[in-house]
């Protein structure tokens, strides 16, 4: 059934038109035909309240991310991009005009001037650009333990390690600084510790080095260390007032869920406690995308999947809005859902009946209209086009329209070696972050204090034997020898013969003049 066009684009242009700025994303669609004269509109006021975009492989999701950080950053906005899959670095350099963006621009209402954005590269891994880390003492004990999946009495010895670090002035900056400190606590340190803390117990202690290895084994000891990372480095501008596109490179890490889990939470637990309020404003400080979104999702802990959900209902209140890409609605839970303010749904695939089920929930989710069937126009639409519906400047939801999304300015491809190689040579930021930094911490701390221990035990023992020899030769030479012993007992049973016979023959003597004659005796 056709519809009536006049209606709809006065539907689309009340519900697009705001007094603040906003950015063009493209022209609505009726009756799979693009209607002219019906931009379809974002306001940068509400971008600070979230957003997702979604659809099937190959619909066109990443060029919308693209053209969404390419207009805030046109707009002054800083954008910081998860890029899993290495197809957003093009956003450095200018796309190239050809038939079908000249039509789609054409329809829209917009020119095409092609131009490279103002970018920057970041790694957690062995990927070129600016290395972000952070120390163990910067996510204190409740975060780590979250991302370990501490059970309660796991979590409470953490507390108290940390504590007994802090009133040690231990610095914790990395892994080995952890384990060489729950190794100390356990067996040199023990007895001290036990004193002012308490006992710990020896199977959870060795259940959280399990753990801290596991993460290790994902590459974590990349991420923890110095020096730390300064999250105001994400919200810089040009000098012609262009927000600076950020790309964090994780091209390496997508079967290593929990480092990027642990990335991601360490990050936004970091904009939240530094960020200050910044109210009702003009448009956001900064916007986050995370591209393969499911990845966040699928490995997280129940604790885990808390703290996202709490930091992202309080985050919009420090100006940052956080952008969710992923294959289907349904692969963010519905508390996180409900947060989002923009909904850009690409086009969905129906080869299930699973699928079909999941197209029916996700058509749920959107306005009701009167010029679509949503579950049918979600299953019918074709590459760079979505339905769209935002919040207008007084946070009620913009009516749904079908849209075709206006083309990227910058390339759609990735950069090459070359290309990538020259951007990161001249960041300055890449010469401040990746200068190695292994200052004293816990881990050499307590080693030397391990060392001057088992050097002091090993001192004593020597003294003590040293002692105990010195002793045993006092000893020899105050008792005498065996030939000592038996010459000075020879002469003593000598001498009391002697005596004896003398005794003896006295008496005998004395006997003999009075009895049997003088000078007679028995001897």
């Amino acid at each position: 059934m056709a519809h009536d066009i006049e209606k709809f684009k006065e539907e689309i242009n009340q519900g697009y038109t705001f007094k603040k700025d906003s950015i063009i994303i493209g022209t609505g669609i009726l009756d799979e035909t693009p209607i002219e004269g019906a931009q379809v509109k974002i306001p940068l006021k509400t971008l600070n309240r979230h957003g997702l975009i979604a659809g099937a492989t190959g619909t066109g999701k990443t060029k919308t991310l693209q053209v969404l950080a390419e207009q805030m950053s046109l707009n002054g906005i800083p954008t910081f991009l998860m890029d899993l899959k290495g197809d957003l670095s093009g956003l450095a350099k200018p796309g190239e005009m050809n038939d079908h963006i000249k039509w789609r621009q054409g329809v829209i209402g917009l020119d095409y001037n092609p131009e490279g954005m103002p970018i920057e590269f970041y790694t957690i891994s062995d990927e070129k650009g600016a290395k972000m880390r952070a120390t163990i003492s910067e996510f204190g004990p409740i975060l780590f333990s979250k991302i370990l999946e501490l059970n309660e009495t796991q979590q409470g010895i953490m507390a108290v390690v940390f504590k007994y670090c802090d009133d040690q002035k231990l610095p914790l900056l990395d892994l080995k600084d952890l384990k060489k400190t729950l190794q100390y606590l356990t067996q040199d340190g023990k007895a001290e510790f036990e004193q002012d803390y308490g006992r710990l117990s020896p199977t959870s202690v060795s259940t959280i080095v399990r753990k801290i290895i596991e993460i290790e084994q994902q590459g974590a000891e990349n991420f923890f260390g110095e020096r730390s990372f300064d999250v105001e480095d994400l919200i810089r501008t040009t000098k012609d007032g262009k927000g600076v596109i950020s790309v964090i490179r994780l091209t390496d890490i997508q079967d290593r869920p929990k480092l990027f889990s642990t990335f991601m939470l360490s990050l936004l637990a970091e904009i939240y406690s530094t960020f200050p309020e910044q109210g009702d404003s003009d448009k956001p400080k900064l916007c986050i995308f995370i591209d393969e979104a499911h990845l966040v999702f699928k490995e997280a802990s129940d604790a885990l999947l808390d703290q996202l959900e709490s930091i992202i209902k309080l985050i919009r209140s420090k100006g940052v809005g956080i952008y969710f890409c992923t294959q289907n609605p349904t692969d963010i839970p519905d508390a996180v859902l409900s947060q989002l303010g923009l909904k850009i749904q690409h086009a969905l695939r129906a080869f299930t009946a699973k699928d079909r089920k999941a197209i029916k929930q996700t058509a749920e989710n959107y306005p009701l209209s009167d010029f679509y069937d949503t579950d049918v126009v979600l299953t019918s639409m074709g590459i760079g086009e979505a339905l769209i519906t935002a919040l207008n400047e007084k946070g009620i939801p913009t009516p749904l329209a079908a849209t075709l999304l206006r083309a990227p300015l910058t390339r759609m491809d990735v950069l090459s070696n070359k290309e990538l190689d020259d951007i990161v040579s001249k960041s300055e930021l890449v010469n401040y972050y990746n200068e190695e930094i292994d200052r004293e911490s816990a881990f050499e701390i307590l080693g030397g204090k391990i060392n001057r221990a088992s050097k002091e035990d090993k001192q004593k023992e020597l003294k003590e034997q040293h002692e105990k020899a010195r002793k045993l030769k006092k000893k020899e030479k105050e008792e005498p020898t065996f030939f000592e012993s038996a010459s000075k007992n020879t002469m003593v049973r000598q001498l009391g013969r002697t005596i004896f016979r003398e005794i003896t023959r006295g008496l005998l003597g004395a006997l003999g003049v009075g009895g049997r004659g003088r000078g007679r005796g028995l001897f």
